[in-house]
């Protein structure tokens, strides 16, 4: 059996500003209409499904893969927007981006909280890791 991940839903205050700004920040295409839900598709085929949530956001983390040049323009618009931004989830180093697995990444939050990732390098290449 094959099992690949083809959407998530992502709640949100105001799913036209959530999808809007990762649409934005990483220039993807505009959200489709389906249902009470924006779905904004990634480049392998999965798709986060923005829907409104009354009330508490728990937070979730979310990491995209992409390209260095990618990185690059995402990280100036985090940097323009003025979002604070660390090099680890729990937040403790701000200000910096992270150098791992021969690639970079950073974290940031979303309108709504969800914590977001940027990545060029995946952690884990499929390799049994040593524990």
């Amino acid at each position: 059996m094959h099992a690949q991940l083809n959407h998530t839903i992502v709640w949100c205050r105001d799913k036209q500003k959530s999808s809007g700004f990762l649409v934005d920040l990483l220039d993807l295409p505009v959200p489709i209409a389906f249902g009470p839900m924006l779905i904004v598709e990634l480049d392998n085929g999965v798709s986060l499904d923005f829907c409104e949530q009354p009330g508490d956001i728990s937070p979730q983390h979310y990491a995209f893969l992409i390209g260095e040049d990618g990185f690059d323009a995402a990280f100036a618009r985090i940097g323009e927007w003025g979002l604070p931004y660390w090099a680890d989830p729990g937040r403790t180093r701000p200000g910096e981006s992270y150098r791992f697995n021969g690639g970079r990444g950073v974290y940031f939050d979303n309108p709504d909280g969800h914590l977001l990732e940027l990545m060029t390098r995946p952690y884990f290449d499929g390799a049994p890791v040593d524990q």
